[in-house]
């Protein structure tokens, strides 16, 4: 985890001019706080030593410095808030982009830490922008301005500030790598609690029915997560205890020598007093920067989270089966020896699979459970890579209408779900898509609860087949389209299925229903025949 990772430039370039116009303000602000200190080192001689210099040009020309300090400070801060929301923006989107093109069985996009990765963690990035990336500037260029000005003014303090000032960023550097650590276990724990939390509230209902409410583990998760934070809070205020002693210890020392060299007249007045003004500064921004990396490890971390995800190397099967603009007609298309291992398994599934799915017939993949028919959907929809062989033409995603095992649904009606599949259609085209799933028994304002569980398993079903008819694709993908199903509606869904492939689509169903394998064209027998 680095504090200045050029990868969060590469998403957002817009960023860039907001993060270069935040150098430039850090620059401006190092000038006018030499200024600033030039200024008040003049007048306070001229009150202590009665020269006679007029105050009230140098107190305006402060009021205009100080004044100045505080308009580059806000124009820091509305240009770092650009740049975080640029980055925040794109990130997002990559993720998103990113979880369409692996799909469900990607373990790196999981519901759960991608949602918490999306919001809360991305959100910490706000601090980073907002205050750590700023003081990074201008901890580079404020302690370079100083330190050049004070060995102009007095070179031996500006030799005690160049041998002192390493040990700051030194010891920044190694509380750092601490910080980080601890940050990425922060991090861990808090994915894990948003994973058991998401299991627990999607298992409520059945939990309750069998009387196993399971708290425990969210409650091991949350103190895994307590104890996480603790040990942040921790080394955070010890780090800031060691900083700031380094950097008082720092200060005294030019202190001590200027004094002395007061006292026996080896030093003018003004120039003391200009040192010890600008001494303090020289430090600061380096112990203020140190300071803020433990309020922004949490956003580096899941930045560094997320853009570990977006680097992930997409292959060859990623960009043919991302999703696309349908260029022609779906043909026919080749499965070719194709095979899948899975961990844990000593087979594969499928297993040296090969066959073509033709526009106009009803292909039906028959087998066991584990035989893997949903495995060589997934290897159709590119979510999953062939272990060996291939599918030619791969097709991309926006030519295929698909019916997973378990559709979701989302929270809104009936209507609202099945116009998820062509969000312009007209109410009659809703109404006719429904009826070909025989839906038409149930109304179409029908609340519907997020994920469906207030519909049964068969009318579930039925809303996402509707989705698909909706959609109008020239494959249907369907993975038990039939389970759940009385056998009325059963012999509907079937018979719309077959008038699909009469227009010319090609229909690939997963199932071992007998009523199924009756309506097939071709049956792909997983377990080793074709018939």
């Amino acid at each position: 985890m680095k504090p200045l990772d050029p990868r969060l430039l590469r998403y957002a370039r817009r960023a860039r001019t907001w993060i270069a116009v935040v150098a430039g303000l850090g620059a401006a602000t190092a000038i006018l706080l030499i200024v600033q200190a030039q200024l008040l080192a003049s007048a306070i001689t001229s009150v202590f030593t009665h020269d006679g210099s007029p105050l009230r040009p140098v107190l305006i020309a402060l009021a205009v410095v100080i004044a100045g300090r505080a308009a580059i400070a806000w124009g820091t801060e509305v240009s770092a808030n650009r740049a975080s929301g640029d980055v925040k923006s794109s990130l997002r989107r990559g993720l998103l982009a990113r979880a369409v093109e692996r799909g469900p069985e990607d373990p790196s996009t999981g519901t759960a830490s991608l949602i918490t990765l999306a919001t809360t963690g991305l959100d910490s990035l706000d601090g980073y922008f907002a205050k750590y990336l700023p003081q990074m500037f201008l901890s580079v260029a404020v302690p370079l301005a100083v330190l050049v000005r004070i060995t102009a003014a007095d070179w031996l303090s500006g030799v005690i500030i160049a041998v002192t000032l390493p040990l700051i960023p030194v010891f920044g550097a190694l509380v750092g790598m601490a910080t980080g650590a601890q940050a990425q276990r922060r991090w861990d724990a808090l994915a894990r609690l948003s994973h058991h939390f998401l299991d627990m509230v999607t298992g409520l209902p059945t939990l309750k029915v069998f009387g196993r409410p399971r708290a425990s583990a969210i409650e091991e998760a949350t103190q895994d997560y307590r104890r996480a934070t603790m040990s942040t809070l921790r080394l955070a205020f010890l780090s800031s205890f060691v900083l700031e002693l380094a950097g008082t210890l720092s200060v005294a020392l030019v202190a001590v020598t200027i004094g002395l060299r007061l006292v026996y007249g080896h030093l003018d007045l003004r120039t003391g007093l200009l040192v010890l003004i600008l001494a303090p500064e020289a430090y600061l921004p380096l112990r203020a920067a140190a300071a803020q990396f433990h309020a922004v490890a949490d956003g580096l971390a899941a930045a560094d989270r997320a853009m570990a995800i977006l680097d992930a190397r997409r292959d060859a099967r990623d960009a043919a089966g991302r999703p696309g603009r349908v260029t022609a007609p779906l043909g026919e298309v080749r499965i070719d020896h194709v095979s899948v291992r899975h961990d844990g398994r000593p087979h594969p599934a499928p297993d040296d699979l090969s066959f073509t799915i033709e526009p106009g017939r009803v292909t039906v993949l028959a087998g066991p459970s584990g035989s893997g028919k949903t495995t060589l959907m997934n290897v159709l929809l590119g979510f999953t890579r062939p272990s060996q062989g291939q599918v030619s033409p791969l097709p991309v995603r926006s030519q295929i209408a698909w019916v997973p095992q378990r559709p979701y649904l989302f929270a809104g009606t009936v209507s609202s779900n099945i116009r998820l599949g062509r969000p312009d259609a007209s109410d009659g085209e809703v109404r006719a898509a429904a009826v070909a799933a025989a839906l038409d028994d149930d109304p179409l304002g029908r609340t519907v609860t997020e994920r469906g569980t207030n519909l049964s398993e068969g009318q579930r079903r039925r809303v996402a087949i509707a989705r698909a008819l909706l959609a109008d694709r020239a494959m249907l993908l369907l993975d038990e389209p039939t389970a759940g199903l009385d056998h009325v509606a059963e012999e509907r869904v079937l018979r719309t299925l077959r008038t699909e492939a009469a227009r010319g689509k090609a229909v690939l169903i997963a199932a071992h229903h007998p009523a199924v394998l009756e309506a097939a064209d071709t049956i792909i027998d997983l377990a080793g025949a074709l018939v």
